[in-house]
């Protein structure tokens, strides 16, 4: 079901294009607590209703923080940023957040929850966000199987239930098949009774050397 060593199948392994090897950061503590209060601040800042003068002052902190984090700006890959494996979302905002459990050439888990920011409607997860987390659950299955950098084909979402916020839920995947340069990938959204809440199914195509 695995492919033998990446660098095997790809003599470029190390040179991707656009998807150089990003190691893992090891920001402080002032990043982490960063990251926590910004994920408090994007659930606030799609549920909060104070008055016109709260607004005003909340404007103020948020564009004194672009001021301060402005000049410090940095290239792909440079930034903690989504190379924080220890934080939820591996301290991508962009991620929901959730922790890695389980990671293997035999399958990946992630468990973890969705917030009020995630919200579609009638205190339900958009519609639009499990393709995110599917998305990004089958990049980490792909590696995991020792896949060399690949990009996603397609991606395939049947929704089976109301996937609620709040609620710890779990999400696991495996590659299903292998042909070639292409992955098939699964993974299932359940919740703490194991009923599924979504499935998904993907295509990992692996890059041709120096492909972006």
């Amino acid at each position: 079901m695995t492919d033998p060593d990446p660098k095997e199948l790809d003599p470029e392994y190390e040179h991707h294009g656009g998807f150089p090897e990003y190691g893992a950061a090891d920001p402080g503590a002032g990043f982490r607590r960063f990251v926590t209060s910004m994920r408090k601040v994007q659930d606030l800042a799609v549920s909060a209703d104070p008055s016109d003068d709260v607004w005003d002052k909340a404007a103020e902190h948020a564009a004194a923080l672009v001021e301060l984090l402005g000049p410090f700006q940095a290239e792909e890959g440079r930034s903690p940023a989504g190379r924080t494996p220890d934080l939820p979302g591996m301290g991508n905002l962009l991620m929901p957040p959730w922790d890695l459990t389980r990671y293997g050439p035999d399958g990946v888990e992630m468990t973890g929850y969705f917030s009020r920011f995630h919200v579609g409607g009638n205190m339900a997860v958009h519609g639009g966000v499990l393709p995110l987390l599917f998305d990004h659950m089958f990049g980490m299955i792909s590696h995991a199987a020792g896949r060399p950098i690949s990009r996603t084909a397609f991606l395939h979402v049947d929704y089976r239930k109301i996937t609620p916020i709040d609620t710890p839920l779990a999400i696991r995947g495996r590659v299903t098949g292998i042909e070639g340069r292409k992955a098939f990938v699964s993974a299932e959204l359940v919740d703490t009774n194991e009923t599924v809440l979504a499935e998904g199914n993907g295509l990992m195509v692996r890059l041709l050397p120096g492909q972006p």
